[in-house]
């Protein structure tokens, strides 16, 4: 038997299809723009100490055990802005992210790419939580021009390539095997330089491979290829 996927009902709604098709067509128009731009993708992400694996390898008869801490400990939000040139700026909290964190993560990410000499427009992808909306972020949009946001429509996190680099990050912490609160932020911060920009590049790349189907408002049950093989001639069994 194959594993489920659960998939909410407003995933593949009506509406939703038409802000994918809104998105990637903003996008689309970015590129064919005069002006350099950038995409910056942008999030956050909460960990813990209770954070695991839960499937190993063992030899056989032997059962597959990991020793874990007897306490989660406290939550540690990372937050984290990603191009193609690689991470640009990364910070982690010992508390969840709110509207006056994510203005100062803004201003430090200005920090970064204002020396440039290029200076493109940046624009900052990312979802509609609720502190991203607020006026303040708005207004900090508005006062620096070359910044520019887009945002996300909802049930779409395979858009959204820094999902992948979070993904990556965790498992390059959890190799380190942090067993406690203040060990934990030091792995935090050692295990982002292991992720290698090329990584980056490629997830980057693979959000595009949905364009074609937002625009066509197709269903998109997975965050991976739902078809395994696209070619028809390896969907069938060999014959005998």
């Amino acid at each position: 038997m194959k594993q489920l996927y659960s998939v909410p009902f407003e995933r593949n709604s009506v509406s939703v299809k038409d802000l994918r098709h809104d998105y990637v067509q903003t996008v689309l128009d970015f590129d064919a723009a005069e002006l350099p731009h950038k995409f910056i993708y942008m999030d956050e992400a909460g960990y813990n100490l209770a954070k695991t694996r839960h499937r190993g390898r063992k030899v056989v008869g032997q059962r597959a055990v990991v020793n874990v801490p007897g306490q989660r400990g406290g939550n540690i939000t990372l937050c984290a802005a990603i191009s193609v040139q690689g991470v640009l700026h990364h910070q982690a909290t010992l508390s969840p992210y709110n509207t006056g964190q994510i203005i100062a993560f803004l201003d430090a990410l200005h920090a970064v790419v204002q020396d440039r000499p290029e200076q493109p427009r940046f624009v900052v992808i990312w979802d509609n939580v609720s502190f991203h909306l607020v006026a303040l972020v708005r207004d900090w949009f508005n006062n620096h021009n070359h910044f520019t946001v887009l945002y996300l429509p909802p049930y779409s996190p395979f858009l959204n390539a820094v999902k992948e680099f979070f993904s990556a990050w965790w498992w390059k912490v959890y190799d380190r095997q942090p067993h406690a609160r203040m060990s934990l932020l030091q792995a935090i911060e050692e295990a982002w330089g292991d992720i290698e920009v090329g990584s980056i590049q490629r997830w980057i790349r693979h959000t595009r491979r949905y364009f074609p189907r937002c625009p066509a408002c197709e269903d998109i049950a997975c965050d991976v290829d739902e078809v395994l093989w696209p070619d028809p001639n390896r969907r069938r069994d060999p014959k005998a």
